[in-house]
């Protein structure tokens, strides 16, 4: 049996923390549930995650563990003499440069901590090809040191509580679930939207820095009676969502990997998206999605447009996209983690 300890200072709350905290605690059950022991230590309310790092040093060097895993920066302290295992979820210079003011600054400078983790770090651990590529180029280390385990989704859950939500009539539904960021490329759904002629409406899930602007721009297009911003939703209400709509579209112009889309797809939804990062990693083109370049507003309405005339290709691509799903889940991809950070040395 290993004991892990895990290192985080993303918040435990989805709304704070966007999908992280969700990959890493069905990560930490799945471990769990095949005989391992995982430790999370998180960064406690009103503390800096520098100062967090900074506090944590000593803790660890007092823990008895067979590796400290330290997920994005978090760990970058970790003290020599642990197996070090820096696990980058998204590869923050690479976000940066999506993003603007105070939030680029801010993912500028905890890019700095991140490229000294994964430099010091014994493994390096990622969830895409496109994710370790970045690493290599904005943070300088070796692809050999890199293993790469993608995102894991808890299937069981989300098969019990997709079959206990209600079903709602009504128009059909396009859904995005982000955290609104520049990077996500809502705006670009939103002004591909007004182009869709079918009648649906467009349901966006999830806070951020954009929402205030995002809303401008619903109202700018004429939007505001087919367009709900419903903010974060707990996980019931989530599924409720998934469970009631028609299509998933999400044109993010950056992505590490994108849980949401491992959420559609569990859910039997066809995925219209964005050809950029990992996204042609998780879902398949043509096969379980329909992806368009980024930023290209007509190809993105049209690909809506097309999936919202043709139940017979949503419900293909739904059928693909739940068999797709299958290769994510949380057991399996607990096994591949286990084996990336050398568990069998143990």
């Amino acid at each position: 049996m290993a004991r892990l300890i895990f290192v985080t200072g993303t918040s435990s709350t989805v709304a704070e923390g966007s999908g992280t905290w969700v990959g890493i605690s069905v990560l930490r059950d799945a471990i769990v549930a095949l005989g391992h022991e995982v430790e999370i230590i998180a960064r406690p309310p009103n503390v800096s995650r520098l100062g967090f790092n900074i506090r944590i040093r000593k803790t660890l060097q007092s823990l008895n563990a067979d590796a400290v895993v330290g997920f994005d920066l978090d760990g970058v302290f970790a003290p020599r003499g642990l197996r070090h295992i820096a696990a980058i979820k998204g590869v923050l210079a690479d976000e940066a440069r999506h993003e603007r003011g105070i939030n680029r600054i801010m993912l500028a400078i905890e890019a700095l901590l991140e490229r000294r983790h994964v430099r010091r770090a014994d493994r390096v651990i990622t969830s895409s090809n496109y994710s370790a590529g970045q690493i290599v180029k904005f943070y300088g280390i070796d692809r050999d040191k890199i293993a790469v385990v993608p995102e894991p989704i808890d299937l069981d859950a989300w098969q019990r509580a997709l079959s206990e939500a209600p079903r709602e009539e009504g128009p059909p539904r396009i859904l995005t679930v982000a955290h609104l960021y520049p990077r996500k490329g809502v705006d670009t759904l939103l002004r591909a939207f007004a182009n869709i002629s079918t009648n649906a409406t467009l349901r966006i899930v999830g806070a951020g820095p954009e929402r205030n602007r995002l809303e401008h721009l619903a109202r700018t297009l004429d939007l505001t009676d087919r367009v709900n911003f419903l903010g974060h939703l707990p996980f019931a209400a989530l599924v409720d969502e998934y469970r009631n709509a028609t299509i998933f579209a999400l044109p993010t112009e950056q992505e590490g990997f994108g849980i949401v889309f491992l959420e559609a797809m569990a859910s039997s939804l066809p995925v219209v998206a964005a050809r950029a990062g990992a996204v042609p990693e998780v879902v398949a083109d043509v096969v379980t999605a329909l992806l368009v370049d980024p930023g290209d507003e007509p190809a993105l309405a049209n690909a809506l447009e097309r999936l919202l005339r043709d139940p017979a290709l949503r419900a293909k691509l739904g059928i693909a996209g739940r068999e797709r799903v299958m290769r994510f889940a949380a057991p399996q991809v607990a096994k591949q983690f286990l084996a990336a950070i050398g568990s069998a040395d143990w």
